[in-house]
């Protein structure tokens, strides 16, 4: 009986996220991960252990980990997302080691705080976004005010 309450409630918390959200696809009943097409990005969501994780990978390589490491220490000033370097996701065994970046919240949050979520993760995913295309000499690589950041 525990078992199937367990696989009725797995994914809930990630349909009412994305409903929070404001995004327009629900995932299938009892889907724990999801990922999400936002301004060209794609974003994964989870619910993993009592949280939702969204993920987004900015390299596929760690040739950008001393450049990005720069910018961590004032990013953390600014925001709640963190860089990591690894696997992002539960089946970590399908994806390679990546430089990502994650931010969470409990599942049992209210549809605020998800909406909130989002919204802060989204603004993370493009200042990232912008400094990995610029070190890859991209389009749209920073420039003027915006390419400040805070150096420890």
């Amino acid at each position: 009986m525990a078992s199937e309450e367990t696989s009725k409630a797995a994914g809930a918390a990630l349909g009412f996220f994305l409903k929070a959200a404001g995004y327009p696809e629900r995932p299938p009943v009892g889907v724990v991960s999801f990922v999400l097409s936002v301004d060209g990005m794609e974003i994964r969501a989870e619910e993993v252990d009592e949280r939702i994780v969204l993920s987004y990978v900015l390299a596929d390589s760690d040739a950008y980990i001393p450049k990005f490491a720069e910018y961590a220490a004032g990013r953390m000033l600014k925001e709640d997302a963190t860089i990591s370097f690894g696997r992002p996701g539960v089946s970590t065994t399908e994806s390679p080691e990546s430089v990502f970046i994650w931010q969470d919240a409990p599942v049992h949050s209210d549809a605020h705080v998800f909406r909130r979520l989002f919204e802060s993760f989204l603004d993370s995913c493009e200042w990232w976004r912008a400094r990995a295309d610029s070190l890859r000499g991209g389009d749209n690589a920073a420039t003027g005010l915006d390419a400040m950041v805070i150096l420890p």
